[in-house]
């Protein structure tokens, strides 16, 4: 079928996917366009030539890859061998319109279920600036939240609440009390608390928020913290004018649980940054054929507002390989238009088991400061304390941006030098 230059010119969604397919893989190409279009198992009446030019989805490329003897994934229709491929396809934006939630259903919706596939993962998404100036996107960025946490230079150092549950208000602000003093940046709530009965919270935000605000009426200063708002979207516009009213100056969600719709709404409303927690995001990258990459999913949550995301950290405990996490935090820091005079990056996050050691690796990786740097243990494992851990990060990173190494720069800094004595090595390399 030709297409006309008029459809040409229309702008369009591309997707790029990593197949496994026992068919031909151009043929298992084309049928991934027609059931994610106008196609169907046969051709209908309605489903004219002029129908099919407007919106039907096109094959843009194919590009074979390796050849597997047996299929990763259950379900698919037999064969001898399972072939490999890089898969390009487009779509008018007409047949979406501006929607998050209808993105994802046509871009992988029910392409992740057909028996032509023995495996299929979204690698890639690149909308047309009429999809995204719709989206608000991310409200502060680095530069807002840079301004609202005082520092202008370097990572803003955090940590998270722990223990992750059990704590009362009245424990955690305790907690948060000696973080402040100890000059910490940014602090956040574990992701397994939100609005207990043991902390609800109306109590925990108050009493976290007075040491907060006492902390900057006499330094001048106000860490950011951010409150785990995670609900369904009635409760988070509560929980959030909660936050706001009480001099809060970030919320956090759970991304993946509340959804991308959600997410949307929570946005609108927002008047504060949103913290996004990926908990649940090892369902879509730990097996190579399904699922999705970071580089995609990233696209749609600064669309969708978030404007701090996590990527765990260099040599975490999580499962996580090193070029995975920096190759995640390049894409928070790649702007979704080039020539755009809006910011719509987001402050990657990193965190899992990082301490003094990941610094530099991280530096040298990722060639910005322009993140958030969460140490639990590392901070509040310091054998001197919680104090001591934050000047020991601080100093790590200090180290690592002036180009010397931890043990050199240690001779200078003593809660540095205890930290290396206490932290030998990361988890993993």
């Amino acid at each position: 079928m030709q297409v006309t230059r008029d459809q040409r010119h229309k702008p369009r969604i591309t997707a790029s996917y990593r197949i496994e397919t026992p068919l031909d893989i151009e043929q298992a190409a084309v049928a991934m366009a027609g059931e994610q279009s106008s196609g169907t198992f046969l051709r209908l009446e309605g489903e004219t030539d002029e129908l099919r030019e407007r919106h039907a989805a096109r094959v843009e490329s194919v590009v074979r890859l390796e050849t597997v003897a047996t299929p990763s994934l259950s379900g698919a229709l037999p064969g001898k061998h399972y072939a490999c491929a890089a898969i390009t396809l487009s779509w008018p934006l007409e047949n979406i319109g501006t929607s998050l939630p209808n993105l994802l259903a046509t871009i992988l919706g029910n392409l992740t279920e057909l028996r032509e596939l023995s495996g299929i993962r979204l690698t890639d998404i690149t909308l047309p600036n009429d999809f995204i100036n719709a989206f608000a996107g991310p409200q502060f960025s680095i530069n807002g939240t840079r301004r609202l946490t005082g520092v202008a230079n370097g990572p803003l150092i955090g940590t998270i609440i722990k223990p992750s549950v059990g704590l009362s208000p009245e424990a955690t602000a305790d907690l948060v009390k000696q973080l402040v003093e100890a000059g910490i940046d940014f602090i956040k709530d574990d992701e397994l608390i939100a609005d207990p009965p043991y902390s609800p919270l109306a109590k925990r935000v108050p009493a976290v928020m007075r040491v907060i605000e006492e902390h900057a009426q006499h330094t001048g200063r106000k860490p950011m913290y951010a409150f785990n708002i995670t609900g369904d979207i009635d409760e988070m516009r509560q929980r959030h004018d909660l936050v706001r009213d009480h001099g809060g100056t970030c919320v956090m969600a759970s991304v993946n649980w509340i959804g991308m719709a959600s997410l949307v709404g929570l946005r609108r409303h927002s008047e504060l940054p949103i913290h996004g927690h990926r908990n649940g995001w090892g369902m879509f990258y730990r097996h190579p054929q399904i699922g999705m990459s970071y580089r995609a999913y990233q696209v749609l949550l600064r669309l969708a507002g978030a404007d701090h995301l996590h990527v765990n950290g260099l040599g975490s405990k999580f499962a996580e390989s090193n070029g995975s996490v920096i190759d995640s935090a390049s894409a928070c820091l790649t702007p979704l238009q080039e020539g755009s005079s809006r910011d719509d990056r987001a402050m990657p996050v990193f965190s899992s088991a990082q301490t003094i050691h990941q610094a530099h690796a991280t530096f040298a990786a990722l060639q910005s400061t322009d993140l958030i740097y969460t140490c639990g243990g590392g901070i509040m494992g310091h054998p001197h304390g919680a104090a001591a851990g934050c000047r020991s990060i601080h100093a790590a990173w200090q180290a690592a941006t002036r180009g010397v190494a931890l043990e050199d720069y240690a001779k200078e800094e003593p809660d540095l030098a205890v930290a290396l004595r206490a932290f030998r090595r990361p988890f993993s390399g």
